[in-house]
């Protein structure tokens, strides 16, 4: 089926095809890891998951190539660490910086697996790439794109003629709207840093202009070039079609805010060190999220992140559900009430096929005609969940229709253990299937940390909760109770620590 999605740098729909469909390659910016992901992160996140389904589905598991970036050099992380060295904290700046990235990495990964996202192929991190950075500054000067001045690098924008043109600006219209004081060591207002010193008090790499960090865009840049292009060129995984188009991916994606300046300048200094290059083929850009009608923001009181949401016990297949009822060019706004009626939606699905299917045959790869039809038509997920819906209208008694049902919802990231642990049917991995003495043993641990909770010894509940984790089980608070799942083997010497 032919794939259309809309193409941010024509500004219209096309038919997507890739430069080798045996290995398509796509690349999403990911996230600063400072802290908690909040709601409106988890908008790309979800939306490019679903088109990473779509690609496995439609070339094949093993032909797509799927790079998410952390970027683990902020000013934000910096601040943190230096407020642990200063309480005593033992370690150089750098490892104070790089367990704060492992603890927030750590954050996003357990809350983006509850909203059923599925992990990239890739997942790199800026300060796993600081050579690869300076090599490509590096070439920017000797082109004549960038210079150094002050132990700083900055890329010539006048130099680069399409500038603005992904963003649909001029130039000479964003310095003339710019009421901002142009640092001394740049040659021109609208020029950005590739790279920049550092001071004693924070994380640097030496470099041939002295220790510094690098700016903020070309490490997507550095990433992409190195993941997409270099690595499967030299293990000979690319065609000689996509060989013929050096240094340039399939698609490239990210939230709409990122348009300008980031991705614009991602590609100017991208096509300026592979001169020829077309860097991304398609350009993809989500719209951004709002609560109850209004821009998220802390002075609003409307602001919280996903695992805010988990903890109130709403379940992370809500979550998605609420994201992928709008289209991701449209805004998306989040309320209260349509998570209550998703959540009511989803149980009732759930329900039925608890009632008329068999688990043990689901089968992702069996998804019906009409769901890959809608999400081929620039990811149509509001008219996909649609299909859902009408399914179950229409179903009746009919044991296939309900095994359609679930496969389509186990593609779409929607099949949940804890959602029907809430219709009273418990599901746990084919590898991990428990005794019931095993069942009754967890069942007691969780009654144990309800009271606990209620009793608010919260240090007592917290011990039952990782040690269960540690024994491979998971806990998912919700309006219901708790529910948990088994991944893995289940270890129950874990849980002599609780005796």
């Amino acid at each position: 089926m032919s794939i259309t999605l809309y193409n941010t740098a024509t500004r219209r729909k096309e038919p997507f095809t890739p430069l080798d469909p045996n290995n398509v390659r796509m690349y999403v910016c990911g996230p600063t890891v400072y802290d908690r992901a909040h709601l409106g992160n988890a908008r790309p996140v979800l939306i490019f998951d679903v088109l990473y389904r779509l690609l496995r589905h439609e070339y094949g598991a093993d032909a797509v190539t799927y790079v998410r970036n952390f970027t683990d050099v902020d000013d934000r992380i910096n601040e943190t660490a230096q407020k642990r060295k200063q309480a005593g904290a033992t370690g150089s700046l750098e490892d104070l910086i790089r367990e704060r990235s492992d603890e927030t990495i750590g954050w996003y990964h357990a809350d983006m697996d509850a909203l059923g996202a599925l992990r990239p192929t890739h997942e790199p991190r800026a300060t796993e790439y600081i050579d690869q950075m300076i090599a490509m500054s590096q070439q920017l000067i000797n082109d004549g794109f960038a210079y150094a001045k002050d132990g700083h690098v900055l890329f010539r924008v006048r130099k680069y003629d399409d500038y603005g043109k992904l963003s649909g600006r001029s130039v000479d219209d964003m310095i003339a709207g710019a009421r901002v004081e142009v640092a001394p060591y740049k040659e021109d207002p609208m020029d950005f840093v590739l790279w920049k010193p550092s001071d004693d008090d924070l994380p640097g790499w030496d470099s041939p202009w002295g220790r510094g960090r690098p700016g903020w865009h070309i490490e997507c840049s550095a990433m992409a070039d190195e993941l997409l292009w270099k690595l499967p060129r030299e293990k000979g995984l690319l065609s000689q079609e996509a060989l013929a188009h050096p240094h340039t991916f399939d698609i490239h994606g990210g939230g709409n805010d990122l348009t300008f300046p980031h991705h614009e300048n991602e590609i100017a200094q991208s096509k300026c060190v592979h001169q020829g290059s077309e860097y991304a083929q398609v350009w993809m850009h989500n719209e951004m999220l709002q609560v109850e009608g209004k821009k998220m923001s802390k002075s609003l009181g409307n602001f919280f992140t996903v695992r805010d949401l988990l903890d109130q016990g709403v379940p992370g297949e809500v979550i998605r559900f609420v994201m992928l009822s709008t289209h991701y060019r449209k805004p998306m706004d989040w309320t209260e009430t349509k998570a209550n009626i998703a959540e009511l939606k989803l149980l009732e699905w759930h329900s039925e096929i608890k009632t008329h299917a068999r688990l043990e045959d689901v089968n992702a790869n069996c998804v019906s005609n009409e769901i890959v039809e809608a999400l081929s038509n620039d990811l149509d997920t509001h008219n996909a969940l649609k299909h859902l819906d009408d399914q179950v209208k229409t179903a009746g008694n009919a044991s296939e229709k309900y095994q359609q049902l679930a496969n389509d919802m186990q593609f779409l990231g929607l099949l949940s253990r804890e959602m029907f642990s809430a219709t009273g049917f418990f599901w746990v991995d084919a590898d991990s299937l428990l005794s019931t003495d095993e069942q009754q043993l967890i069942a007691e641990l969780i009654d144990a940390r309800s009271t606990a909770k209620a009793l608010k010894d919260f240090q007592r509940a917290d011990e039952i909760r990782e040690i269960l984790l540690s024994a491979g089980v998971t806990l998912t608070d919700s309006r219901g109770g708790t529910t948990y799942k088994v991944e893995g083997v289940f270890d129950p010497s874990k849980l002599e620590a609780l005796e």
